[in-house]
């Protein structure tokens, strides 16, 4: 579909914003899906997500329910329960895969059982974990259930003290063995691969690298052997299977190049990935020739079908 959107266009809603630490990127995200989605004909209601969400979304009446939140609450599987519960049909995964690859720990066991290579991890206490290296150095400290790159800390080889964790951080947190090498991404959009990118930074692919403007360079098709790059498309589209995904997901890698394919490793599922014409899934799905209206365009529809 193109153009203006007629009286008997679908009617979608865009869930944006909302409460979680990641408010502002899906604010953009969430607009920037309300414009592709006007384009490709539909009759679109932006909709800023808070306590009255089950209000606003009864006065939108909408056929579809437009998923753009980012973090806890809207892609950890609880704003994906509300609209089960209330009825409605929206996009993106459902409540057992959003929960599951929002909580590293979970997602990991998922992995594994697949199959797929990821790295050591624990649960420990953030207070202990301020006291003392509670796994050799190089490791990563995050939470267990936030995503982009939210609260993270690296703690180096040689490190002789452990990391001051902000008193932001939660009560138990995730500890990583560091996965060194170079920052690989590949989005699944249904049950096929779109790519593989390349994530250039001058640091650690932190949340100003990923959103600031100049914080990160990516490159598409990513320059890397064959071997690696089926890799990638073949891991992602099994971590997209082992935790049941609907429609749109991105996979993040860690590759050492000294070691082949043995230095490959996932990192992560990312079910509501950034959703702005120039973020990371978007990109893979331009450079294969769906521009940013049309992949919203089959999100919808795609989740229409399945529902």
């Amino acid at each position: 579909m193109a153009g203006r959107a007629s009286s008997s266009a679908p009617k979608v809603a865009v869930l944006m914003g909302g409460p979680s630490a990641e408010r502002e990127v899906s604010l953009s995200s969430g607009h920037e899906c309300a414009v592709a989605l006007r384009q490709a004909g539909y009759e679109v209601t932006e909709i800023d997500a808070g306590r009255d969400l089950p209000a606003q979304l009864a006065a939108a009446a909408p056929d579809m329910v437009f998923n753009a939140l980012h973090g806890r609450w809207g892609e950890d599987g609880c704003v994906q329960g509300l609209m089960d519960w209330l009825g409605f049909r929206y996009t993106h995964s459902g409540v057992l895969a959003s929960a599951l690859a929002m909580d590293k720990t979970r997602a990991k066991h998922a992995f594994r059982e697949a199959g797929l290579p990821v790295m050591e991890s624990l649960i420990a206490d953030a207070a202990e974990v301020r006291q003392r290296h509670v796994m050799p150095p190089p490791y990563v400290v995050k939470p267990n259930d936030e995503g982009s790159s939210v609260g993270v800390y690296i703690v180096h080889d040689g490190a002789n003290a452990p990391p001051q964790l902000s008193d932001k951080m939660p009560a138990r947190v995730m500890v990583e063995t560091y996965a060194p090498g170079r920052e690989l991404t590949t989005a699944v959009l249904g049950d096929r691969a779109l790519g593989v990118t390349e994530i250039v930074t001058s640091g650690w692919y932190d949340y100003d690298a990923k959103y600031k403007p100049g914080g990160s360079r990516h490159v598409i098709p990513a320059e890397i052997p064959a071997e690696i790059d089926a890799a990638c498309r073949d891991y992602a589209v099994r971590a997209h299977a082992a935790l049941g995904c609907s429609g749109l997901s991105r996979t993040d890698f860690r590759w050492d190049d000294s070691r082949g394919l043995d230095g490959l490793i996932l990192l992560e599922v990312n079910t509501q990935p950034g959703m702005t014409p120039t973020s990371l899934a978007p990109e893979q799905a331009a450079h294969v020739g769906m521009d940013f209206p049309a992949l919203c365009d089959w999100i919808v529809k795609e989740a229409l079908c399945r529902a």
